[in-house]
């Protein structure tokens, strides 16, 4: 599991671990909880653009649908198939097995939070 301190999140309810010009990014567990059991994950294809703030991906629960937005622009480098083959993973490891897609970036946008400023959002 991720440090949650040490990654950056989204008003949307993704998390961000920046590594160079990489981002790996997933939902929180906040997301996670609120969608309900997870039963399908669309994620988008290797070397597709991403752009800050479009959906890039949609999560299917049995409650409802939740689109995946792109937390910075660039170009995805991987996608984790193992949510995608298993997409109960965002449900039980949201930090860590079941991160989504990574992407190459050329900036970090404004405006993401810190642990404490997520944790302020939600309420907890």
């Amino acid at each position: 599991m991720a440090d949650k301190t040490r990654l950056s999140y989204t008003p949307e309810h993704e998390w961000l671990l920046v590594d160079g010009d990489i981002a790996t990014v997933g939902i929180t567990d906040y997301a996670a909880e609120k969608l309900g059991d997870v039963v399908f994950v669309e994620l988008p294809a290797v070397g597709s653009p991403a752009t800050a703030g479009t959906v890039v991906g949609e999560i299917e629960s049995t409650k409802s649908v939740g689109e995946l937005f792109a937390p910075v622009s660039g170009e995805v480098v991987e996608v984790n198939e193992a949510v995608v083959d298993s997409p109960e993973l965002i449900n039980s490891d949201p930090f860590g097995e079941a991160w989504l897609i990574k992407v190459r970036f050329t900036e970090l946008p404004s405006g993401l939070m810190d642990h404490a400023a997520y944790q302020a959002l939600v309420g907890e």
